[in-house]
């Protein structure tokens, strides 16, 4: 996947929410780009609104870090 990140919205929550996504449950354009994937990693604010999408779940754990949000892992 290859797609530009244009940064998180400005919060004064700074709790997001990460979670595993299946490939199939996803928009067919995100489906093509998910390069033979099953699962990716979502990053969510607390409002279920999705921030991100990532191939793994420690990059959506740094990637939440380094915008200044604290992650935290959901089931």
């Amino acid at each position: 996947m290859d797609v530009k990140f244009n940064g998180f919205p400005e919060s004064d929550d700074n709790i997001v929410y990460v979670r595993a996504v299946e490939v199939a449950e996803l928009p067919e354009e995100v489906q093509r780009e998910a390069e033979g994937l099953m699962r990716l990693y979502g990053v969510y604010a607390p409002t279920g609104e999705r921030l991100a999408l990532v191939r793994d779940r420690q990059l959506a754990f740094v990637l939440a870090r380094q915008n200044d949000f604290a992650p935290v892992a959901v089931h």
